[in-house]
């Protein structure tokens, strides 16, 4: 069946898909080709904020204390911390500021999280939290100015339902800190945003209400409500990675769209709702997110997840990615293929794709998305199903479109990218090549080339001011087709048949 497309928009496409990326921990846009690979997405890509763990942990070194004369002290060094902004404010990004985890210096417990160990037991003294938020917050405002801080969501740690991020997922003491930080957080600057929980998926029924209850009974500051999206199973274990099962990307906009439907009728209902980390999988080394199904099973999030969500935010743009350990040959979960090389992965392909549509959406389906911008262009990203069982169907998908052309022309061009199985897959070329661990200067290459969309182009013709566009998707794929009307300049004595040298028809 064929989709008649409308000529005039139904509303403008949303962005929040651009609003903010996860990152690793924060010391690690201390290096060399995080930076280059950083640069890499945002000159493609661009998005407006990063977020990440561990700015206030030991590897930032931001909270020093010391004894002198016989009393405690604290002393604060914000060196990597000036280092890293500074980094990306250069690269057009703006962090989205995640206060966590706990120093050292002034944790109660012993418990971390992942093999940097990241402290996630509760501050032995609020008060010294209290300052080291206040000392931290201030030095940014300071440092940058406070109209440009006052653009910084600010989120109280991460994932307190979860024992492993918050000791024994004490939500008590969760909302103890939450009130501490978001009143140091506001006695710096009354406009600077600040926010939470960030619950892991499945904690919204049981954390949510009650947190929305207790900031509201205290009059706590929140500015807006975060949450995390992932549609993963239990893990697998093999040796340096893991596999799991995945629930249908549908899971993740029912996920998105919890909170609004959580806080309906509490004064929270209208903050806005980010989703700071979602992908299918939260593990870095699950070889998932180098695979071309994994763009397509992403592909409807992506088109829809801004009609539900103010942002919602990938987990991680990069491979320079160190939860689970240093990388190994399997894959680290951002968009680059290979740690510190950029090689882009099928899903990179995906927000590039989506970077390049239209402002105005004239069209939506459960396998495409049409937009049009202000020139005419008229830009169509299309997807082939996935099935999360692994029991694919054999034959392709079709889609199958009228599309309105504007300004009148007589043909259009088309321009069409596409990743799948077989195109724009450097992981296959990687399997192909028999998984190097350290690929040769050749082999880089290859994978580069190999990462590469498939492009194509015709002439279309265009008939009561229409062109039918009929876009055969192969397994996984997902193609970006671009139609632009075309003003013939051709001039009138050019012949086609002349350039071998062919004497013109009436000269015979």
């Amino acid at each position: 069946m064929r989709i008649t497309v409308a000529e005039h928009p139904a509303g403008r496409l949303s962005d929040a898909w651009r609003f903010a990326v996860g990152t690793g921990r924060f010391d690690l846009a201390l290096r060399r080709d995080y930076q280059d690979s950083l640069a890499l997405v945002q000159r493609e890509i661009g998005f407006r904020h990063i977020r990440g763990h561990g700015l206030l942990s030991d590897g930032t070194g931001v909270h020093r204390p010391y004894e002198h004369r016989g009393g405690r002290h604290v002393r604060y060094a914000f060196t990597y911390l000036d280092q890293v902004v500074d980094a990306y404010l250069d690269l057009g990004v703006r962090p989205f500021v995640e206060l966590g985890f706990m120093p050292s210096g002034l944790a109660s417990g012993e418990q971390t999280v992942f093999w940097w160990r990241g402290n996630v037991t509760p501050p032995r003294s609020y008060t010294e939290w209290a300052d080291l938020v206040r000392a931290t917050v201030g030095h940014l405002v300071d440092r940058y100015g406070v109209d440009e801080v006052r653009g910084w969501p600010i989120e109280v740690w991460n994932e307190p339902d979860l024992p492993d991020f918050w000791r024994d997922a004490d939500a008590d003491a969760y909302h103890r800190l939450y009130e501490v930080t978001a009143h140091a957080v506001k006695e710096v600057d009354a406009g600077l945003q600040v926010g939470g929980p960030a619950l892991s998926p499945g904690a919204d029924e049981k954390w949510l209400p009650r947190f929305a209850e207790f900031v509201t009974a205290r009059s706590v500051p929140i500015d807006f409500v975060s949450r995390h999206a992932y549609t993963s199973g239990p893990a697998r274990h093999v040796p340096f990675g893991v596999h799991q099962t995945l629930a249908p990307a549908e899971k993740l906009l029912e996920q998105f769209a919890s909170p609004r439907r959580q806080l309906a009728g509490t004064p929270l209902a209208d903050l806005p709702v980010h989703v700071t980390e979602f992908n299918s999988s939260y593990r870095p080394d699950n070889p998932i997110h180098d695979t071309a199904f994994h763009a397509a099973y992403l592909a409807p999030v992506l088109a829809a997840g801004g009609d539900l969500v103010d942002s919602f935010a990938y987990w991680t743009f990069c491979d320079v990615f160190e939860e689970v350990g240093i990388p190994t040959t399997l894959m680290h979960g951002g968009f680059g293929l290979l740690t510190h090389r950029q090689v882009r992965k099928p899903t990179y392909h995906l927000y590039a794709f989506l970077n390049r549509m239209g402002a105005h959406v004239l069209a939506r389906g459960p396998d495409h998305l049409v937009t049009r911008d202000d020139t005419g262009r008229v830009t169509v990203l299309a997807w082939a199903p996935v099935d999360v069982t692994g029991r694919e169907p054999v034959d392709g998908h079709t889609v199958r479109l009228s599309l309105p052309v504007s300004p009148p022309a007589r043909t259009a061009f088309l321009l069409r990218s596409s990743v799948s199985e077989e195109a724009g897959n450097a992981w296959r070329a990687w399997c192909e090549l028999g998984r190097p661990a350290s690929p040769t200067a050749r082999q880089l290459d290859a994978l580069h080339r190999a990462a590469e969309p498939a492009r194509r182009h015709a002439s279309l013709p265009v008939t009561a001011g229409r062109v039918e566009l009929d876009l055969h998707l192969s397994r996984h794929e997902v193609t970006l087709a671009e139609v632009s009307p075309v003003t013939d300049e051709t001039p009138p004595w050019w012949d086609e048949r002349r350039l071998l040298g062919a004497e013109p028809e009436e000269r015979r």
